[in-house]
């Protein structure tokens, strides 16, 4: 056994003793195990910084440090001093005040992002398939006797508009738009996150009461992905979160609460979770025709000069997500800017020079595409697999 793999088992060793000690009311020595938990997690951060679930590890990590934390306030509260959070020994719960209700609340947007479908250059594809299943079933569910999807899974590179899409489609039918991440959920106590979980439901069915409910989980793998490094608490989590999606696929229950996951990494999901996604839809990079799109508008907010040619910036852009390109446009507007300020003609009111081609090709030559084009193979395959537009 290799040492990272020494450090893995210790780490989920001492994690899984200091959940039963957190159960068993043994706060000090809990307290001990959390600590040996986030040393090992951050010992392997740090001796292998290119290890693929230092992420996953950092969560971990301070998820138990949070953990530590509430466990000292409940010591305090013992003292008679007010805490945030109290335990209660004759039933071995937490219980939560009115900042931790607000704190969940948080999570509701009440206006999610102004985005319309107009907003969003190409993915027609994608569009087309969220329409069909959110969209129409919302305006009349009088005509789908056999029921519609209620779980939607956006995969795809960073930065190429999964978040977009869930937006707009929120705005397209005036839905309640509620945000969700692995930290939120894995927050407090281990022994509480299903209860979130089932909070998390509730509130979406309650809200789709007066209107649908979305539910947006982003980065969906860190918290329904397989993961060497689990502890009973998250099992518990990913069985909650099976069980509330159940309830609400089920073809005779007509409740219009959806979940829209979002990932860069499907393949880590767990087989059960991709089942509970009735549709799972390829948000791939913009293609030229969307890449001239996004740069019509982006820099159509700009002064340019003539010699500017949105045509072979499209060109140039190829295997850029959106945000690369709108990253790209934003950087030529930092440096014109720049030599505004830098000149001290700034404070006079003077108006910056118009951007040039040559200021987008100098953009080009610092930045990258933010993805590699072999990881496209990847989720090509996966789609070819798993597709169900």
């Amino acid at each position: 056994m290799s040492a990272m793999e020494e450090l893995e088992k210790s780490a989920i060793k001492h994690a899984q003793d200091a959940v039963a000690l957190d159960r068993d009311g043994k706060k000090e020595m809990a307290v001990s195990a959390y600590q040996k938990a986030i040393e090992c997690l951050l010992r392997i951060v740090h001796t292998y910084p290119n290890h693929d679930l230092n992420r996953i590890y950092e969560q971990r990590a301070e998820v138990y440090r949070t953990r530590v934390r509430v466990l000292q306030d409940v010591w305090v509260s013992s003292s008679g001093k007010a805490t945030s959070i109290s335990y209660d020994e004759s039933t071995s719960t937490m219980t939560q005040t009115t900042s931790e209700v607000s704190a969940f609340d948080d999570m509701i947007l009440k206006n999610p992002p102004n985005v319309k479908w107009t907003d969003i250059a190409g993915l027609e594809d994608a569009k087309k398939a969220i329409q069909q299943a959110v969209v129409y079933p919302s305006l009349r569910p009088d005509i789908f006797p056999l029921g519609w999807p209620k779980g939607i899974l956006l995969f795809g590179p960073p930065g190429c508009g999964k978040t977009l899409l869930s937006a707009a489609v929120a705005n397209e039918i005036k839905a309640t738009f509620i945000t969700v991440d692995a930290a939120s959920i894995m927050s407090k106590w281990l022994g509480e996150a299903e209860r979130n979980v089932a909070k998390l439901f509730n509130s979406a069915r309650k809200a789709s009461q007066k209107s649908p409910a979305i539910i947006f989980i982003d980065e969906l793998d860190s918290l329904m992905g397989i993961h060497r490094l689990e502890v009973s608490g998250e099992t518990r989590v990913r069985n909650q979160f099976l069980k509330e999606m159940d309830g609400i696929i089920d073809k005779k229950n007509p409740v219009h609460v959806y979940v829209i996951g979002s990932t860069n990494k499907p393949w880590t999901l767990d087989t059960p979770f991709i089942r509970r996604f009735q549709k799972r839809i390829y948000v791939p990079p913009p293609g030229y025709k969307e890449r001239l799109e996004m740069l019509k508008l982006y820099i159509g907010a700009l002064k340019t000069s003539e010699d500017v040619d949105l045509e072979k910036l499209a060109t140039l852009t190829d295997g850029f997500s959106g945000s690369d390109i709108m990253d790209i446009c934003q950087s030529a507007q930092l440096k014109v800017n720049s030599e505004l300020f830098e000149s001290g003609r700034a404070e006079s009111g003077a108006e910056p020079r118009v951007v040039q081609m040559q200021d987008f090709n100098e953009m080009l030559e610092k930045r990258k595409p933010s993805f590699s084009q072999d990881s496209l193979v990847t989720f090509e395959t996966w789609f070819n697999n798993f597709k169900a537009l």
